[in-house]
């Protein structure tokens, strides 16, 4: 179909009828069968989650982050309450609803309520949250809050362009790569190119169905393994 043309036959953006500012997403949690966001607190959680993380001996997770490793509680503490209270970016704790033990922080950044536009970032999962279908579902979580309750058009993920497991973290949840903004930024003294990733909303229903089916229980065994992939579950065009 050939774009909308403007009076002297120059091509331009399709338009959006209706289209209004969306709100800002809310500081309220998010409810999940396996795991729960609350909105981030240092009295609640901070102590719990710098002992979940030092189950990573090395620090890698901290790799790619602009801060960390927390050489202690206290100093992880004072991160957290350094940005608890903020708007943007808005911290979550992911809390494991089987333990109640908080495994992990997701945030959204960058809102844009005027294009419609929010990013997901500064996820930082504990060994206990990876590669446990928990960790998925919080992620389902914040793109339902943004698409389905919010009305935002595009949801973005940005990483480094060499952290090879946020890249396929990003492919595995359904975003689309779209580039690398080279020299994007500089952080803990070294240079950052930015691999960007995004979901828009036409693309969240099937990816939204798929989300659903892989989080069946029906999809796992007694043992927990997955019956089959999350990436099974899209149109082949999305995978």
């Amino acid at each position: 179909m050939s774009p909308p043309t403007n009076a002297f036959g120059q091509p331009i953006g399709e338009a959006l009828a209706g289209w209004a500012a969306r709100p800002r997403p809310p500081r309220g949690g998010m409810e999940g069968r396996l795991c729960r966001l609350e909105p981030l607190d240092a009295g609640r959680h901070a102590a719990a989650l710098h002992e979940a993380y030092s189950e990573d001996r090395e620090g890698r997770n901290w790799t790619y982050l602009p801060y960390g490793p927390f050489a202690s509680a206290a100093a992880y503490a004072a991160f957290v309450e350094s940005v608890q209270t903020r708007e943007d970016p808005l911290f979550f704790a992911v809390v494991e609803v089987a333990s109640r033990r908080p495994v992990g922080v997701a945030s959204y950044l960058r809102i844009d309520p005027a294009m419609g536009s929010i990013e997901v970032g500064h996820l930082s999962y504990a060994p206990a949250l990876q590669r446990h279908p928990a960790a998925t579902e919080a992620m389902f979580l914040m793109m339902q809050r943004a698409f389905d309750e919010l009305g935002y058009r595009r949801y973005e993920w940005k990483c480094d362009a060499l952290n090879a497991p946020s890249r396929r973290a990003a492919e595995r949840l359904g975003f689309r790569y779209e580039g690398i903004f080279r020299q994007h930024v500089v952080t803990k003294g070294r240079n950052r190119d930015s691999a960007w990733y995004a979901i828009v909303d036409g693309e969240w229903p099937q990816l939204k169905q798929a989300f659903t089916s892989w989080l069946d229980p029906a999809n796992f065994d007694a043992a927990g393994r997955q019956r089959r992939r999350l990436e099974d579950g899209r149109p082949g065009g999305m995978r």
